[in-house]
């Protein structure tokens, strides 16, 4: 059976380095064969979360659907913009709203038995390497198991090629090497 495997940015701008980073990750984890999914958060807007509004309206709609794909999939590879040193609002917010609880099942349903991989994109000399260690510690607290090597692409505008893949080499096989442990992983936990 093949490892699914959910890769999404958390960035909602269209042109986001961290998307293409994402894109990069599924194209690579397609190759070495699992079965990758490609999310683009941009498609499931959310409300800032809110306990009032939960209160009042339950658990919208798109979380309900975020829910739904991140159970159908074992793990996670996630590009994660680097926002003042630390989580995006939008991650922070889809990780938010997907750990609510819905009806007699707990909020971390959705993280049980998770591995993660977590890649960054900046054009700027860390690469999103300070974000990073925020996302790992608010999936640790979910109970997703986040793998210690990482990708940070500093001077993202000038590493990828027309194809979408990275143009260094050897980060390229970070990222394959990354992938190629995940899935692994992944496979060690279901089993």
């Amino acid at each position: 059976m093949s490892v699914r495997v959910l890769c999404f940015a958390g960035a909602n701008r269209a042109g986001s380095y961290n998307k293409r980073l994402a894109r990069a990750a599924h194209a690579t984890l397609v190759a070495i064969g699992a079965e990758a999914t490609l999310l683009d958060l941009r498609d499931h807007p959310l409300p800032l979360y809110d306990g009032d509004l939960e209160a009042a309206e339950g658990v919208p709609e798109n979380a309900l659907r975020l829910k739904t794909l991140f159970k159908a999939h074992q793990a996670l590879l996630i590009a994660a913009p680097e926002y003042n040193s630390s989580i995006t609002p939008l991650l922070k917010n889809t990780l938010d709203w997907v750990s609510r609880k819905h009806q007699d099942e707990s909020g971390r349903v959705p993280y049980a038995g998770k591995v993660a991989a977590l890649v960054a994109a900046s054009t700027g000399s860390l690469g999103g390497l300070r974000g990073l260690f925020h996302v790992r510690q608010v999936l640790t607290t979910l109970g997703v198991l986040v793998l210690p090597e990482q990708l940070v692409l500093s001077k993202a505008h000038e590493a990828f090629d027309e194809t979408g893949r990275l143009k260094d080499a050897r980060q390229q096989t970070t990222l394959e090497n990354i992938a190629q442990r995940l899935v692994g992983m992944a496979a060690r936990l279901g089993g």
